[in-house]
């Protein structure tokens, strides 16, 4: 069963949540309403009320798709949605988090999400030409307005979770975390923890790796975003999938999938950490609800350390362009 988990000080969600941008963005075809709103609606039976969306998934489609597809259950979910980028004709131009811009893009994503107030309001991406405290303060003015509820960040560092906290309280940070992607856990969590942030992760089953169904023989289309990520290249995807063969055996032991593990283990990392796989195929979202079932010991994370301590990860987790828009 889905339990309950706190983002901050009162945001409480599902242990798991649903992130959405695959459904119309990033890895290759745009699903259709009606089987993507089966897909959210079965999240719901399952116990899933978290949902993760973004204005430049699409662009906009994304947060359209999710805002008809929840309308009928306004007041049991929670939708998280992003602000950041400079959209021009249909494309992302560079970023943009000057306060006109923000509440430009929070009017459009109420109407597009067809909600009275937005639950939790990341920062997509730091904007190096507006100071934090400006965009922390805009999202602090909305609060007071009733527009927005909590106010997240994604992929910054330390510094900057500082600056915007002193102005108004962070809900939640987003970053990527999985076993195989773990540096938030040397600077970012300690930080999370001492001021009392929650922290989700996405891509915790590591792009799909963690599945254990991607192999050497796997190609991604053009409009796949992984196709220009460094890590999934076919030389670093050759030694990147020596983990995988990792987290399969010890899901042999457990009996379970090796998505299960992977999603398990960063559950188990911390109490206010709660995952975003995103699918868009029911038995995927039937198998990520069921890695709540999957208990991992502290033998077992002491286990899985161990091994992982001797497995580097070859290549970068973004291609250069967007790389440099990571705040670390």
């Amino acid at each position: 069963m889905i339990r309950k988990r706190k983002l901050g000080h009162d945001l409480e969600v599902s242990e798991i949540g649903l992130g959405c941008m695959g459904m119309s963005f990033g890895y290759g075809e745009v699903h259709d309403l009606k089987p993507m709103t089966e897909l959210m609606h079965k999240a719901i039976d399952l116990g899933i009320t978290f949902f993760d969306t973004a204005e430049i998934y699409g662009p906009y489609i994304n947060e359209e798709l999710v805002g008809q597809a929840l309308k009928p259950f306004k007041n049991r979910v929670v939708i998280a949605t992003k602000f950041g980028f400079d959209i021009q004709d249909g494309k992302s131009i560079g970023l943009n988090s000057r306060p006109e811009q923000i509440r430009k893009v929070a009017e459009a994503s109420l109407k597009r999400l067809q909600v009275d107030a937005i639950d939790l309001f990341y920062q997509h991406r730091v904007d190096p030409q507006v100071p934090i405290e400006d965009v922390a303060g805009t999202i602090k003015d909305l609060i007071q307005e009733g527009k927005v509820k909590h106010f997240g960040l994604s992929e910054v560092g330390v510094e900057m979770i500082r600056r915007a906290h002193a102005v108004q309280p962070v809900t939640a940070l987003q970053s990527e975390y999985s076993l195989f992607w773990r540096e938030p856990e040397q600077q970012i969590l300690p930080v999370l923890e001492e001021l009392g942030i929650g922290f989700v992760p996405f891509s915790p089953l590591g792009k799909g790796l963690l599945t254990g169904k991607i192999d050497t023989s796997t190609s991604f289309s053009q409009n796949d975003f992984r196709s220009t990520v460094p890590r999934f290249s076919e030389e670093n995807l050759k030694k990147n999938l020596s983990l995988v063969e990792v987290v399969k055996q010890f899901a042999r032991e457990k009996n379970c999938e090796p998505s299960q593990i992977a999603l398990a283990w960063v559950l188990a990392q911390k109490p206010w950490i709660v995952p975003i796989p995103g699918t868009t195929k029911i038995n995927r979202l039937q198998e990520n609800a069921g890695a709540v079932n999957v208990s991992l010991s502290p033998e077992d994370l002491q286990k899985i350390d161990k091994v992982l301590s001797k497995i580097e990860i070859a290549g970068e987790r973004y291609a250069p362009a967007s790389q440099k828009m990571i705040n670390r």
